[in-house]
């Protein structure tokens, strides 16, 4: 019922920044909290930050606080992962993703994107 398509994502200096938007189809992004995700290969899934449907709070992993900042747009069904003071650490997929409520803290993901991928060169 929902399409997410990610982009923006490619080959970046370390220190640089990169924005990915992740635009949606189908039903209202409103109706959805938004997360960013990312997973190397031969890793688990990591969470990134996510932007609340309810209360328009926004959350983010401790590896990323601070430097991305996660916003969106309803009117547009688009959801915004800027990326700032890049590290190479940072190099893998990323995912965005629409969550229909949450198991305590964690979300449960009604729809996946199909990842962009982002490489920081050093």
């Amino acid at each position: 019922q929902v399409q997410l398509v990610e982009s923006g994502g490619g080959l970046v200096e370390a220190g640089g920044s990169l924005r990915l938007p992740c635009a949606g189809s189908g039903t209202p992004f409103s109706r959805y909290s938004m997360d960013w995700f990312r997973q190397a290969p031969g890793k688990g899934r990591e969470f990134v930050a996510a932007f609340s449907w309810s209360g328009g709070n926004t959350y983010y992993a401790d590896t990323v606080k601070g430097r991305f900042t996660i916003t969106r747009e309803n009117a547009k069904n688009t959801v915004y992962l800027q990326m700032s003071s890049l590290k190479p650490e940072d190099t893998t997929v990323y995912y965005c993703a629409a969550a229909s409520g949450t198991v305590g803290t964690v979300p449960v993901i009604a729809y996946w994107g199909q990842g962009t991928q982002v490489t920081v060169s050093s």
